[in-house]
């Protein structure tokens, strides 16, 4: 007996995390404490730092907290997406909004120290890229990165995203998002198309 293909590339993406050893799952209440942790270990503290994904020498503080995290949870615009290792942490996630003239938004992508260097990420923005082109219609996909963060903007340069000239400032003073350490950050916007 053979077992039918999946039916959207969102299902196929989800069987390459399935046959990896992951559940994926929309993130929900129940989920709050593991995804906070999550996003920490991902950008902040030392244990950060075992990861190439740590913004831990350019803020000090959290990346964000539970009231934030519920915040983003209320929103009826967005999904979260949450993957977990088959005996139970989570290990890596990704906020997703719905678009604004065709263009969804990504932030908040965070693989765990852990999971980082296996694949995690890149399938986790594989199955991202798909959910929002399939399920919301998205034609484009746009995130803002730190700009001090190069490393970072050539990985998802490489995987198609191109920088807009567009600059967001950094939200220096509102201690929620961090301290920082440098004086000259901002966010740099990336956008993919996604046809």
């Amino acid at each position: 007996m053979t077992s039918q293909p999946p039916a959207t590339l969102v299902d196929a993406h989800e069987l390459i995390l399935n046959e990896s050893g992951y559940v994926v799952s929309v993130l929900t209440d129940a989920d709050i404490d593991d995804y906070v942790a999550l996003v920490a270990s991902a950008y902040r503290g030392e244990a950060s730092k075992q990861g190439w994904t740590t913004e831990a020498d350019l803020l000090s503080g959290q990346r964000l907290d539970e009231a934030m995290a519920r915040e983003m949870l209320a929103e009826a615009d967005s999904t979260m997406i949450l993957v977990r290792s088959v005996d139970g942490p989570a290990v890596a996630s990704v906020y997703l909004r719905e678009p604004v003239d065709s263009v969804a938004y990504l932030g908040v992508l965070a693989v765990s120290p852990l999971g980082q260097g296996q694949g995690v990420g890149s399938a986790l923005m594989n199955l991202a890229e798909a959910w929002v082109a399939e399920r919301w219609g998205a034609r484009a996909l746009q995130m803002s990165v730190i700009n001090k963060r190069s490393e970072l903007i050539a990985y998802y340069e490489r995987r198609g995203y191109e920088r807009t000239g567009e600059t967001e400032p950094f939200p220096y003073g509102d201690e929620r998002f961090g301290v920082p350490m440098v004086d000259d950050l901002e966010f740099v916007t990336l956008v993919k198309p996604l046809d």
